[in-house]
């Protein structure tokens, strides 16, 4: 039942959650404020040793729409995610990382645009970066010209040359996932359901900025060469899903390299960064942006820092609490 004036939407709502008992608060806080309020809220505690159950069971008390609490022992992230996939039981299903938040509009957006466009198997859109303390010092909106270039409808380019949206702006279509399951065996959960889903439907796009992405040391995204690896393997293991041959999967693997080439130099990993360049120097897009690559090896590290923290600084007017 619907308190406050909320709206009530068909979106079931699944927070796992592990050791981020410092943040899982202001998570459940944001769905629990939503102005669509959610089907059902789950939380499925994954083995944390932190407190964060206790945490849960005093946040979900205020809770004014259906909620659960399952707590058991660690399972990893995607045996969590289908966990509540097999529970879950309204039109849509969406996710919420513990040290992750939603604007309060999140829902009514998401559930909004996927009811208009019915081949969509998928909403999504920006998200806010934000540090440990809530402060928004970035956004992916600042990085339209590289990595958050993101398409309204076909993917399949996106998502072969290895973007993908970030997993707290997303909301599924329920009846797209049918036939899926998250990979237990990959560490990056949400790549390898993009690839399944990139021909199954249209990817719909709000270019509004609903979420908010937490950056901290153990942020698996912090971990950027597993990534690469596990984006590889991800391609390896659904290959006729790509519907492309193993030649030209190959240029697109020299691409992506290349790309976390270009990342790895960005946050100071000079050596891994000219390593994989070594390897994937055919992947630049044009001779322009190779020269740029090896100029910037040139650059002092500590400008680059000071670029970032005087960004960090200007970013800090929003707030979440």
């Amino acid at each position: 039942m619907s308190t406050g004036g909320a709206k009530l939407s068909d979106v079931f709502v699944c927070v796992p959650s592990y050791n981020h008992a410092g943040y899982l608060g202001q998570c459940l806080r944001s769905i629990i404020t939503q102005t669509a309020q959610p089907k059902k809220l789950l939380v499925i505690d994954d083995g944390s040793s932190d407190g964060s159950i206790k945490v849960a069971e005093s946040t979900l008390k205020d809770c004014p729409f259906p909620s659960d609490l399952i707590a058991r022992e660690n399972r990893g992230l995607c045996r969590t995610l289908n966990q509540a996939l097999e529970l879950s039981n309204a039109k849509y299903f969406a996710y919420l990382g513990s040290d992750d938040l939603w604007l309060p509009e999140f829902l009514a957006a998401r559930s909004r645009l996927l009811d208009e466009r019915e081949n969509a198997v998928l909403g999504y859109g920006h998200a806010y970066l934000i540090d440990n303390s809530g402060n928004a010092f970035d956004s992916t909106t600042n990085y339209i010209d590289s990595w958050a270039n993101y398409p309204d409808g076909d993917a399949r380019s996106m998502i072969l040359n290895g973007g993908a949206p970030i997993s707290s702006t997303v909301a599924y279509r329920r009846s797209a996932l049918n036939d899926l399951s998250w990979n237990e065996n990959a560490r990056l959960e949400d790549y390898e359901m993009y690839l399944k889903l990139m021909t199954k439907g249209e990817f719909a796009f709000d270019p509004q900025v609903l979420s908010a992405w937490r950056q901290h040391n153990t942020n698996t995204s912090s971990n950027r060469l597993m990534m690469l690896g596990e984006l590889l393997a991800a391609h390896e293991r659904n290959l006729k899903t790509l519907d492309t041959s193993q030649a030209e999967l190959a240029r697109v693997q020299q691409r992506i390299k290349f790309q976390y080439a270009r990342m790895e130099l960005q946050h100071g990993n000079k050596s891994g960064a000219m390593k994989l360049a070594s390897e994937s120097w055919r992947g630049a897009t044009s001779v322009n942006q190779l020269l740029k690559f090896y100029l910037r090896m040139l650059v002092p590290m500590r400008l680059v820092e000071m670029r970032r923290q005087s960004r960090r600084r200007n970013g800090k007017e929003l707030r979440f609490e």
